[in-house]
């Protein structure tokens, strides 16, 4: 009797848990339409690269609209920078095609590249008159800093959802110092913590 009533609370349990996972699923006909205006606001208000994007990103997807958990969110992060290519792009399809499939990915692109394609044409035609005007060059000057900060302030956000701690972080630091002073190619970095990612895996799964 006592088995049969630990079997059906954990059946009720799993029901539970089921339903709420599939209420947290992004659903509806007008989410392909939440994610071109999640990402135009990305691709419209981010200044200083892809890489600038990650904390609004990561406001946007993961706290905002609940789209993500914080750890799925560094795995499509580590696979965007995996990928070739233009970050910001990957980043857009990758997280359209895991909450929407093929439509997502092409809705997601469409709405982060938009601005910043027309701000780059503009650009392009009106660059000779932008060509050495103080004002302009102040307003850069003051933002260099603000892009600085909004790519640093998530690292250590993701450094804790990475698991970082201190008898694991002398591999970033190593690989940054190998990038920064030796020269490394990062290409040969990401191919170096793959191979010794998954021997380690391995030998932790024999050593049990």
């Amino acid at each position: 009797m006592q088995k049969y009533e630990k079997i059906v609370t954990h059946n009720e349990e799993q029901q539970k848990t089921f339903q709420h996972s599939a209420q947290t699923v992004p659903k509806g006909k007008h989410l392909g339409r939440k994610l071109f205006w999640s990402f135009f606001k990305i691709g419209t208000f981010t200044i200083g690269g892809g890489y600038a994007m990650i904390p609004m990103m990561e406001e946007e997807l993961v706290n905002h609209r609940s789209w993500l958990s914080p750890e799925e969110f560094l795995d499509l992060l580590s696979v965007s920078q995996a990928m070739p290519g233009v970050f910001a792009v990957n980043m857009a399809t990758s997280v359209g095609h895991r909450i929407y499939g093929k439509r997502g990915a092409i809705v997601s692109i469409i709405g982060n590249i938009a601005v910043p394609i027309c701000i780059i044409l503009l650009l392009a035609i009106f660059f000779r008159h932008f060509r050495g005007n103080a004002t302009m060059e102040k307003i850069f000057w003051g933002i260099r800093p603000a892009v600085v900060a909004l790519i640093s302030a998530p690292l250590f956000r993701m450094a804790k959802t990475a698991g970082i701690n201190w008898r694991n972080c002398w591999i970033p630091i190593l690989a940054a110092l190998l990038i920064w002073l030796v020269g490394v190619s990062p290409i040969w970095i990401i191919l170096a913590t793959i191979v010794g990612g998954t021997l380690w895996g391995r030998f932790s799964e024999n050593k049990k």
